[in-house]
């Protein structure tokens, strides 16, 4: 019951958190890329958009994650906009490398079979990489972009436990 009632009142402060905003503008970087999209927040500040990658940051390598549209998702990034996250990370099963960045997120769990590649929210506070495979209840939060699940097992089991630190693009 707790759950529902942590996971609802997310879900409202996120949808009046985003009602309050006003259409956002575009623009484009010195390199002729197109910049994050910046919104007024009604006072004149601008706030970036939510983000749709970060990083992580294991062992050496850093692999871009493309986030999924969901509020457990978005609270990341969220955290993510007042600066990088460190937690520590282990080896579990065979197949992920779990850890708690020391915070909670809304949770949306739903029965899935991940792949490698996935990155998921357990329990509301843990978050795993998997290198391999499992079938359980999980919040997905994004997808490890650029990488065999070779290479991500290669990276993700090379020191355990491993420093992993998450940060905007």
């Amino acid at each position: 019951m707790r759950r529902l009632f942590v996971t609802a009142l997310a879900v409202i402060v996120a949808l009046l958190a985003f009602s309050a905003c006003n259409v956002g503008r575009q623009s484009a970087s010195d390199d002729g890329t197109s910049a994050e999209t910046e919104e007024t927040d009604g006072n004149g500040e601008e706030d970036k958009e939510m983000a749709d990658e970060i990083y992580i940051t294991v062992n050496g390598y850093k692999i871009t994650v493309k986030l999924e549209k969901n509020a457990a998702a978005e609270a990341l990034a969220g955290k993510l906009k007042n600066g990088d996250i460190t937690y520590t990370a282990s080896n579990y099963g065979g197949f992920e490398k779990v850890g708690s960045p020391g915070f909670s997120l809304p949770q949306s769990d739903t029965p899935m079979t991940t792949e490698a590649g996935d990155v998921v929210l357990y329990s509301g506070d843990q978050i795993v990489l998997f290198y391999g495979s499992n079938s359980w209840s999980y919040t997905k939060l994004g997808k490890m972009q650029g990488y065999s699940a070779q290479e991500l097992k290669d990276i993700l089991t090379a020191a355990d436990p491993a420093e992993v630190r998450m940060g905007l693009r």
